[in-house]
């Protein structure tokens, strides 16, 4: 009895924690959905306001919000198109870590221009322009550069596949559209020669000789070479057929 009370107790412990841990998970998940939600809502209301800005505002401030706004749109276009191609195209891998670490220069550069939008002094903010610019296309060249190459490594996969695909269905085309009509074979017949038609249509004759003893043998009207009487077949021996019924035997009154 205490060896199945102990078995119940460590059932019921295995199933708290299995319960605990699967709460865990969800919590934690859920909590990921979250934090990625507003990431992205977070991220959607800078680009729009930076789009404002670089719209709305002349001068340094606008072509601040202008920097930023083609920073952040060019790493994040690479980053989506590394990561899409990296999960059907393994050596992407590399190109992916080097994106990586150029993200970090990405972001310290976002960080300084948006520190500068809030700097007062305009005008050393605007001596500084041409090197942030200079930074900016340098950035996002290397990241156009990986993302374009990324991309036409995919469709020359595209391409060489639908080349393949082309060609096998060619060969497939051109077997099914060759066939061959045979004509029938007709039987051949082999004409009978006339003296083996002579001898089956010609009635066997019987020749009688001379008996043993100077007997002559028994000969008809015509003498010996005369042809025997065909003697009439018996109906009893008929050849019977599936297709025949038998005689009905006659009744006698």
């Amino acid at each position: 009895m205490e060896a199945v009370i102990t078995i119940l107790a460590l059932l019921f412990v295995a199933f708290v924690a299995l319960g605990v841990y699967a709460g865990i998970k969800v919590v934690g998940a859920a909590r990921r959905g979250v934090d990625r939600t507003i990431t992205q809502a977070r991220r959607t209301v800078e680009e729009t306001t930076l789009r404002a800005k670089s719209y709305g505002q002349p001068g340094v401030p606008g072509e601040l919000a202008q920097l930023r706004l083609t920073l952040r749109t060019s790493m994040r276009a690479t980053q989506d198109a590394l990561h899409a191609g990296v999960a059907e195209d393994a050596s992407l891998s590399e190109s992916l870590g080097l994106f990586e670490r150029l993200s970090v220069h990405g972001r310290e550069l976002d960080d300084e221009l948006k520190r500068l939008e809030r700097e007062p002094d305009r005008t050393t903010v605007a001596s500084l322009l041409p090197g942030l610019k200079e930074r900016t296309e340098r950035i996002t060249h290397s990241a156009e550069s990986l993302r374009w190459a990324a991309r036409d490594r995919a469709r020359q996969f595209a391409d060489d596949d639908l080349d393949t695909l082309n060609a096998q269905i060619d060969v497939e085309a051109g077997a099914l559209r060759h066939w061959t009509v045979e004509e029938p074979s007709m039987p051949t017949q082999t004409p009978m020669q006339p003296s083996t038609q002579a001898q089956t249509q010609t009635p066997t004759r019987a020749r009688h000789g001379d008996g043993e003893g100077g007997r002559p043998g028994a000969s008809g009207p015509g003498g010996a070479d005369a042809p025997q009487a065909i003697a009439a077949a018996d109906p009893r021996r008929a050849a019977d057929y599936p297709w025949q019924k038998s005689a009905r035997p006659e009744t006698t009154n």
